[in-house]
């Protein structure tokens, strides 16, 4: 599986750092044009459970499973 962010979107509230389970998701030192910091996805932590998907009030998460569309 995949995550996919769009940075541009991203407030920075932390609702998805906050609730994701394998500490995947962190904060990028870049900011977006909005000034916030963006959050960050590492794959190798990262377990697709949708979990950020399902949290993030602002569609910030992209979630694909592999070869069969998108959760």
């Amino acid at each position: 599986m995949k995550v996919t962010v769009k940075s541009a979107r991203c407030k920075e509230c932390g609702l998805c750092y906050s609730f994701c389970p394998k500490g995947a998701i962190s904060f990028s030192q870049d900011t977006n044009a909005s000034g916030y910091h963006p959050v960050m996805v590492d794959d190798e932590k990262c377990i697709g459970c949708g979990t950020c998907y399902i949290t993030c009030p602002d569609g910030v998460f992209h979630v694909l499973k592999s070869e069969r569309g998108v959760l």
